[in-house]
Parts: structure tokens; C-alpha cells; sequence
């Protein structure tokens, strides 16, 4: 593993996922809110994975379009050291969350073509992480983890103003690939190394770590 690549591994839904993910040296935990997603987990549930995980890895709430009294009851019951937002967030709301909880908010920013990069720029101003994902398909009812990846020509030659980790698709295949092209020092994957929607699989996330 390339010593300054983090990697956040989404959608933990139990506590043997979780202690897999701390074994091979994942930095991030992401834990999903959004209900639709077959990753969701409730309050209690996230909390205790949370507290069994402890300070062996950094927490992520992933909500999309999260309400105050949502976003109340996860930051109140959940030990987090992030928000993520992965839905249709303005500048505005991200700021407003971020001086509310006093979290370090990563924003999603779903790419499919050249255009779509203008919110790069936008959401850098006002977010402390942006994530770059591919845009979930017009069929899709999930914002994210759909296993899709995006053209990663088009931010080969980006430089962003703030951290950022890139998502959609990635697997032990294709990691130390999408690292060359775009110079991602920070990787999000879900499905990449799953047995099936909400079960990873310890030996693919052992695979993954070990090909960047």
C-alpha cells in the first residue's frame, strides 16, 4: 500500500466489517443514513459500531438531503469525526451544518461530464473534503454506491482547492490506475469490496489495500 493513500471504506453494517476494515489500515468508516440504501443502518445500531470502532479509524455519517432534526438525533447518539453530504446540498446548507455541529463536512459532487465540474469550485469555498463521484444513472435511487465509475480523464489535471477523495467503481483492479490518472491521494469504495449489498468480503478489502 502506497503510504500517503487513504481509503474510506462505505456502507459498514456490522461489527466484523468494521474490525476488517481497521486490520488492513482503512482511515475512514463510512456509516449510512439514507434509508433507501441496502448499507442503511439505524441510530442505535451506527452508534454501536461507532463505539466499537473507537479511535482506530476516523466516522463518517453519509446522509443525503438531511433535515435538522435528522442530522440532531445521528450527531447526539453517534460518535462522528465527519459528515458527509451526498445529496442536492446547497453552499449554504453546507455551511450551515458545519457551524451547527462544528464537524468537518466532505461534500459529494457527482461527475458525468465536463460541466459538472463547475461545483468542484463552488462546494471547495465551503467544504472541508469533497468527494468525486460518478452521477448515479436517472434510473438510480441511490445517490451513491451504485459501483459506477466516471471518466477520470476529465479531473486529470485538476488542482482542487481543498482535500479530496475520489469514489465510484473502484476496485482492486482498477485502484492504482484511477491513482496515476488523477493523483488521488484518497479513495471511497463500497461495493468494490462487498460479498453482497452491506456485507464486505475481508479478502477483497485485503486485495484492495494491497493493489495501491
Amino acid at each position: 500500500m502506497r503510504s500517503k493513500i487513504r481509503v474510506k471504506i462505505c456502507g459498514i453494517t456490522n461489527k466484523q466489517d468494521m474490525d476488517a476494515i481497521i486490520k488492513y489500515d482503512a482511515y475512514y468508516a463510512g456509516l449510512m443514513f439514507f434509508e433507501k440504501s441496502p448499507r442503511f443502518v439505524e441510530t442505535k445500531l451506527a452508534r454501536q459500531l461507532s463505539l466499537h470502532a473507537g479511535n482506530k479509524i476516523k466516522k463518517v455519517a453519509v446522509a443525503v438531503n438531511p433535515d435538522t432534526r435528522f442530522l440532531d438525533e445521528i450527531v447526539e447518539n453517534v460518535p462522528l469525526d465527519f459528515i458527509q453530504l451526498h445529496g442536492e446540498e446547497t453552499p449554504e446548507r453546507v455551511k450551515e451544518i458545519k457551524l451547527k455541529y462544528q464537524l468537518p463536512v466532505i461534500k459529494a459532487i457527482g461527475i458525468s461530464e465536463a460541466k459538472d465540474l463547475k461545483l468542484v469550485s463552488i462546494f471547495s469555498e465551503v467544504s472541508d473534503q469533497l468527494l468525486i463521484d460518478a452521477k448515479p444513472p436517472k434510473s438510480s435511487i441511490l445517490p451513491g454506491g451504485n459501483g459506477l465509475s466516471f471518466d477520470w480523464n476529465l479531473i486529470k489535471n485538476i488542482e482542487f482547492d481543498c482535500p479530496w477523495l475520489l469514489a465510484g467503481g473502484l476496485n482492486s483492479k482498477n485502484a492504482a490506475n484511477a491513482i496515476d490518472l488523477t493523483g488521488a491521494t484518497q479513495l471511497d469504495l463500497s461495493s468494490g469490496v462487498e460479498r453482497s449489498p452491506g456485507v464486505k468480503d475481508e479478502n477483497k478489502i485485503a486485495s484492495f489495500m494491497s493493489s495501491i
